[in-house]
């Protein structure tokens, strides 16, 4: 089975566009771009790995939902992008991120079975 990756940002064919550019990695991808959005995707997905959030959002939007986040779900890590970085550097930091944190865990657990 898939890890479950939480992409939340602004714009919702932005969330799209990344999740289709790294459909060659084993992830299964839910995207959410507003408040409610990422309380039901918490509430309704108990697989979810971590959360990425990019950058559009701004401070107070991004401090919200990381209070909800970590009181909702207080297992799952979440990641913010930089903004300096521009859009063009959400889907390297959704990818090293993904690489770097979530794969390693499923191959961890692949070999203790």
């Amino acid at each position: 089975m898939k890890p479950v990756v939480l992409l939340i940002g602004k714009l919702p064919h932005v969330i799209g566009n990344v999740a289709e550019q790294l459909d060659h990695l084993p992830i299964q991808w839910l995207g959410a771009h507003d408040q409610p959005e990422v309380v039901r995707q918490l509430e309704t997905e108990p697989r979810i790995e971590c959360v990425i959030m990019g950058a559009g959002l701004d401070d107070q939007t991004r401090g919200d939902l990381i209070g909800i986040i970590a009181a909702l779900r207080p297992d799952v890590c979440i990641h913010l992008k930089d903004r300096a970085s521009g859009p063009e550097g959400l889907v390297p930091f959704v990818e090293q991120v993904v690489q770097m944190r979530v794969l390693p865990q499923l191959q961890r657990a692949a070999a203790a079975v």
